[in-house]
């Protein structure tokens, strides 16, 4: 039971981390904010981010 809630945890942290790597704080920043906060945390960030600057 355990076991299965990490899984999905880390799963859904991965995925929030893949959304927000075009963001501010790129993928590990996000993921790793996911990881120690919560998921819904994680992807509530990603929304209230801003995109990375294009460089030209």
């Amino acid at each position: 039971m355990i076991i299965t809630v990490i899984l999905i945890t880390i799963l859904l942290s991965y995925i929030i981390g893949k959304i927000g790597q075009n963001r501010k704080f790129g993928f590990w920043g996000y993921f790793f904010c996911s990881m120690a906060l919560t998921p819904l945390v994680g992807i509530l960030l990603v929304l209230a981010s801003d995109p990375r600057p294009k460089k030209s």
